[in-house]
């Protein structure tokens, strides 16, 4: 019942101009900051040992300011479930199009770091290209059902969905089809297929899933990455990275992570910072959070 009034106001919320539904947002993260003290804690956690020598009134700031972005991309995303084409194609904006045009046809990857409005650019891309991207499966199956529409609604006819579930061989089946795969390479999922690779210099567990892929497959990689602006988000594509991957799953992963982090300090207000980054450890190591 929560979950259909929640998802009931968001509709209502659709009908607004950007500008006012923006503000809304703006308000509804300025709650979260003050209500939400989990979320609070470990965002702050986080720019400790990314930031440590930033003051720490600058990091309270740069936290109120990362909530008040974040209400905005929730709210947003009732004008990717509901708002018609246009309004969804002027909300999100491509930069740089043509480094992911040229590889089309190829294997690829389409590298999409966790920036805000990270899957919005997802849906954005494959407006105009056929893809395939991965889902996470939702507990609640009215949620589940209203974000698998959404992310489905205004895609080219071949798009595909791949549930987690199917593991590495289902995704690597849909980049051999010369599906372009927006992958979202930098959550902590834990010791498993993961390795210890600096961000900025604390050790972080880190998939080698792209590494990984990139070998099976041949595919290139294509970063993407998303910024909010004052009236929607720009997703700009970056050149495929060349010599990648090398024979070293340790040292590519130590790339990816230095090319978000070179990201991360152009715009750090919009990097992912309620994630649990580096909730997993080395062995013997004190926990962070």
């Amino acid at each position: 019942m929560a979950a259909r009034l929640v998802l009931g106001l968001l509709w209502l919320l659709h009908f607004l101009p950007y500008g006012a539904l923006a503000r809304i947002g703006e308000g509804l993260g300025w709650l979260a900051f003050h209500l939400v003290r989990p979320r609070r804690e470990v965002c702050l956690i986080n720019l400790r040992k990314v930031f440590p020598e930033m003051p720490e009134a600058e990091r309270v700031a740069l936290t109120r300011k990362h909530f008040l972005l974040l209400g905005r991309f929730v709210l947003d995303h009732a004008i990717s479930w509901w708002g018609s084409k246009a309004r969804f194609l002027a909300m999100v904006r491509l930069e740089d199009e043509q480094y992911l045009a040229k590889e089309v046809g190829k294997p690829v990857i389409v590298l999409a770091p966790h920036f805000l409005g990270m899957d919005l650019a997802g849906v954005r891309l494959a407006c105009d290209y056929t893809m395939a991207s991965i889902y996470q499966k939702q507990k609640n199956p009215v949620v589940d059902e209203r974000i698998r529409s959404g992310r489905l609604r205004f895609v080219r006819e071949g798009s595909r969905l791949i549930s987690r579930q199917e593991g590495l061989r289902g995704i690597a089946r849909a980049i051999k089809e010369r599906l372009p795969l927006f992958y979202l390479p930098d959550l902590d999922f834990g010791p498993r297929d993961s390795v210890f690779v600096p961000f900025f210099g604390v050790q972080a567990a880190t998939i080698t899933g792209v590494s990984r892929l990139a070998k099976l497959t041949g595919a290139r990689i294509v970063p993407c990455v998303t910024r909010m602006t004052d009236d929607g988000y720009v997703a700009r594509l970056y050149p495929a990275w060349d010599d990648f991957p090398t024979d070293d799953p340790v040292a590519d992963a130590r790339r990816m992570n230095a090319f978000i982090e070179e990201r991360v300090r152009e715009r750090p207000e919009q990097y992912y910072w309620v994630h649990k980054r580096f909730k997993t450890r080395p062995q013997g190591e004190k926990k962070f959070y």
